[in-house]
Formats: C-alpha cells, sequence, structure tokens
C-alpha cells in the first residue's frame, strides 16, 4: 500500500518525467557524438585514401605495381584496398578481383560494395574508395574500410548501457526517496493539523530554519496559529469580562429600583433613585459603545477616510479639550508642539487615541501633578509622546494594561472600564503605528509613526 502510494506521488511522478527526459538526451547525446564521429572518421578516410592515391599515380607506371603490393603488404589490418587495373580491365597488381563498375575515375570518394582476393579466399566489403585513370588509360584504384565506424558504435553502445541505466535507475530512486520524504512530512503536518483541529492550539507545524518554501510556509502558518490561539484566549476571556463588567451596574440599577420601589415615600426620593438606576445604565452602556467602537476599528471601516493630519493642531485641541479638567484637579497640564508635523491617518480616530492617554495621564495622577504632551521629531519617524508625573505602569503590567476590561488592583477604585488603552492599541495598529509603553515611576506612554516609505 506504501509503495503504491509512493509511486501515485506527484514528486514520484515528476522523478520519472525528468528520468525519462534525461533518458532521451542521453540518446540523443550518444546519437550525435556517434553521428559526429562516423564523419570525422569517414572524413579521415577519405583524406587519406586520397593522399595514397596521389601518391601512387605519380610514380612511373612500372613501379606502381610496386607501389601497390608495398601498400598492402603494410597493412597489417587488412583494411586496405588497391588495384592496378590495364586498359582491357585485366587487373595488374592489388588486392581487387576487378575494377569496381560503379566506381567512377574522377577522384571523388565513393562507398561501394567490392570483392577483395584473400589467400583465405574471396569476400565482399562495403568502403570508401576513389579512383583514377591514368595517361597510359591504366586505371587506379584506392580504397580504405571504414571499420573505425563499426567500433565507434560498439564502444558508444555499451557506455550508453553502462551510464544510462544506471543514471534511470539513479533518479527512480531519488524520486522514490523525495517522494518518501515528503510523504513523511506530509504525514506528520496532517498529524499535527488534525490535533489542532481537535483543540490542541498549542500545536505547531513542523519547521527547520533554512530557507526552503515547506519551512517557510510552515513558519508563515505556526505565526498565524500563533496570532489566532492569542485572539482565541482573548475572545474567551472577552465574554467572561464582558458579563462581569455588565452585571454590576445593571445589578445594582435593579437593586435601586427594588429599594425605591419598596421604601420611597416622596417624589424627591423616586427622582434619587431613577437618577442612579440612569447612572448604572449608562455605565453598561458606555462598556457596550466602546465596544462597538473597538470592533469598527479592528475591522479597518475607517481607513478610506486617511488623510493628512497636522499633529500640532491636534494635540493643542486635545489640551485646550482637558485643561478644565485637569485645572479641576490641580494638574498642570502643557503641550510642547514646537514642530509643523503631518502624518496621514484618521484625525478623528488619533485625537481619540490621544485623548484617551492624556484621560488616563490626568486620571491616575495625584494632585499638584504635572502631564505633558509632546510632539517630537525622531530618526525616521514622528512622536507623539504623553508624559505624567502617576505612579506609571510596572514592568509585569506592560501587556497587561493592553487587554480589554482590565484594571489594576491599584485603580480598582477609579472610575473606568478597562477598554482605553485597548482602544489606543487598536487605533495605532490601524494606521501601522508603535504604542510605546515605558515602564517605572510615572506613565509615559508614546504613539509611534514612522514615516511613510511610497
Amino acid at each position: 500500500m506504501r509503495q503504491a502510494q509512493i509511486i501515485r506521488s506527484n514528486t514520484f511522478q515528476w522523478a520519472l518525467t525528468v528520468a525519462g527526459v534525461f533518458a532521451i538526451f542521453i540518446i540523443v547525446l550518444f546519437g550525435f557524438i556517434y553521428w559526429q564521429t562516423d564523419q570525422y572518421l569517414i572524413a579521415r578516410s577519405d583524406r587519406m585514401i586520397a593522399r595514397q592515391l596521389n601518391v601512387i599515380a605519380a610514380l612511373p607506371s612500372e613501379r606502381q605495381p610496386d607501389a601497390i603490393d608495398e601498400h598492402l603488404r603494410q597493412d597489417s589490418r587488412g583494411v586496405q584496398y588497391a588495384g592496378l587495373f590495364a586498359a582491357d580491365g585485366r587487373r595488374i597488381a592489388g588486392n581487387l578481383e576487378q575494377f569496381p563498375p560503379e566506381l567512377k575515375p574522377n577522384d571523388s570518394v565513393q562507398s561501394l560494395s567490392v570483392v577483395r582476393t584473400l589467400p583465405a579466399g574471396r569476400e565482399t566489403h562495403v568502403i570508401r574508395a576513389i579512383a583514377r585513370r591514368m595517361p597510359n588509360g591504366d586505371a587506379l584504384a584506392i580504397g580504405r574500410e571504414v571499420d573505425e565506424t563499426r567500433e565507434i558504435s560498439h564502444v558508444v553502445g555499451q557506455a550508453f548501457a553502462l551510464g544510462l541505466l544506471p543514471a534511470f535507475c539513479l533518479c527512480l530512486l531519488a524520486g522514490a526517496w523525495l517522494s518518501m520524504r515528503a510523504q513523511e512530512r506530509v504525514e506528520e503536518v496532517n498529524q499535527r493539523v488534525q490535533r489542532i483541529v481537535a483543540g490542541d492550539l498549542s500545536e505547531r507545524l513542523p519547521h527547520r530554519d533554512v530557507d526552503e518554501p515547506f519551512s517557510n510556509l510552515a513558519a508563515i502558518v505556526n505565526g498565524m496559529l500563533d496570532e489566532m490561539e492569542t485572539m482565541i484566549h482573548a475572545l474567551a476571556g472577552v465574554g467572561n469580562d464582558i458579563a462581569h463588567d455588565l452585571r454590576t451596574p445593571l445589578t445594582r440599577a435593579r437593586l435601586a429600583l427594588e429599594r425605591g420601589r419598596t421604601n420611597a415615600t416622596t417624589l424627591e426620593q423616586l427622582q434619587v433613585v431613577a437618577d442612579k438606576a440612569v447612572a448604572n445604565i449608562d455605565h453598561s452602556l458606555t462598556i457596550i459603545t466602546a465596544l462597538l467602537r473597538l470592533a469598527e476599528i479592528e475591522n479597518s471601516r475607517r481607513s478610506a477616510a486617511f488623510g493628512n493630519v497636522p499633529l500640532q493642531e491636534m494635540l493643542r485641541e486635545v489640551c485646550d479639550i482637558y485643561e478644565p479638567i485637569a485645572e479641576n484637579k490641580n494638574i498642570k497640564l502643557r503641550v510642547e508642539a514646537g514642530h509643523q508635523l503631518n502624518v496621514c491617518g484618521d484625525r478623528d480616530l488619533l485625537l481619540e487615541a490621544v485623548a484617551n492617554l492624556v484621560d488616563n495621564a490626568i486620571k491616575f495622577t495625584p494632585e499638584g501633578g504635572n502631564v505633558d504632551i509632546e510632539l517630537l521629531r525622531g530618526d525616521g519617524e514622528t512622536i507623539m509622546r504623553v508624559t505624567d508625573t502617576g505612579g506609571g505602569i510596572s514592568e509585569q503590567e506592560r501587556e497587561a494594561v493592553l487587554r480589554r476590561f482590565y484594571r489594576s488592583d491599584k485603580v480598582r477604585s477609579t472610575p473606568g472600564v478597562g477598554l482605553g488603552l485597548n482602544l489606543v492599541a487598536a487605533i495605532v495598529k490601524l494606521h501601522g503605528f508603535r504604542l510605546a509603553i515605558h515602564s517605572g515611576p510615572g506613565g509615559r506612554l508614546a504613539i509611534i509613526c514612522p514615516d511613510r516609505q511610497d
């Protein structure tokens, strides 16, 4: 079953295709080498017999028979042919039985079949030959077997068998190994995905720290799973947080109404009870409105309204809004925005984010303290920073304060719903900015706006 899966796998099929293409390429290559070698040997033989013909033909007629006999005696391999024939066709010298009738004495090399006389008998061979008519009427023919081509063909065939077949088998083995390796990785991924689907959100896909597509994909998927795990845990806690935060004001409103119905005896007492109930209901509506606002921002429905935002004017507007509130607490609120800096974004959302930071700073700064709003220019970025002389945020709470409905034990008695910084973080993320929270005494939060790279 496993072997059938390997054979049917795409990796093995591709390896088989590549092996087939490789085999065809090798066959064509060997054929081209053989053809080129054959042509070279034939051309060399043609030049050789043409040179021999010229040498013998240049000798006096009485020396030509001896020259032919000497030429044939030096042929240890028995591949040379020669013949000198009289005008009437009688053989004068050589190992050719007769002058080949198809051989034209025009100094051109031709392929033909000839009969050679040997001590063991007569043999017919295909040779390359050339002939010339002598001035005295004799005909001289010189030929040679191109036997090297047959030897080359044999050598090429052996090389093809010994080289191609192992290479083809090696390709198939490599394809089978790659298919098994890929199948094992896919099976491991399937098992882990099944565990993730079953609810094990801590499971991750296997990957190695190498630059390969599968590992890169696994790293991306693992990053996505990290985000999903964080979101799911956040959603799991949000429901409980919403129920808890809405239950308290609604319970207070219900108790106030019940006590008013039971104990109120005058119109003024009923109005006081109604005012308390309305205040608690308003608190619940504030929570719901903030959650809807967060959902709207996180869905990026406002990104189409981005434009050029002058930050100096916006920060001064925030200062004007919160200056009366700061004066009521005897807090000195200052804005330092000497630079004319702009960013691309939604002015209303950015104003809301800075206003939330200033509101928190004033809320958690004791009387007689300071709150500063600053507009700074950094290295390739614009910074809006809000600092105060309050208790600040501890190192352990830097991440926690961004969660919905989180309220530190130190500020439980302070009015609020625990959504301010979460709302700021959502606005900052929508704009592609960063929210920096500095720990230690005194609050210091900054919205960092990197320059856009168009």
